[in-house]
């Protein structure tokens, strides 16, 4: 085992209507992060990613390129407090 990181990352571009947080989803469970994905009413998408450093890392880099729909123009990230708190990944809304 790694060491445990959580990362809150803001995602600019087109990347909603495109299928990012479907995708961020499948990658996330593939890797083994833990968290959660959702659009906001700006445009952009927020995540929140918990798991090994490692994993986060390539979550974090997938999202750089995104979908094969999407475009995305920046990926804002602060790392904050591994806090440990999610069963699995999922898709907020609303």
């Amino acid at each position: 085992m790694g060491e445990k990181v959580r990362a809150h990352v803001f995602v600019s571009g087109i990347v909603q209507g495109v299928f990012f947080r479907a995708n961020t989803k499948r990658v996330a469970d593939r890797l083994g992060v833990k968290g959660w994905v959702r659009n906001l009413l700006d445009g952009r998408v927020e995540a929140v990613f918990e798991g090994d450093k490692e994993a986060v890392d390539k979550i974090i880099e997938w999202c750089r390129s995104g979908p094969p729909l999407a475009r995305v123009d920046h990926v804002e990230v602060h790392w904050e407090p591994y806090k440990g708190e999610f069963e699995g990944f999922t898709i907020r809304y609303g």
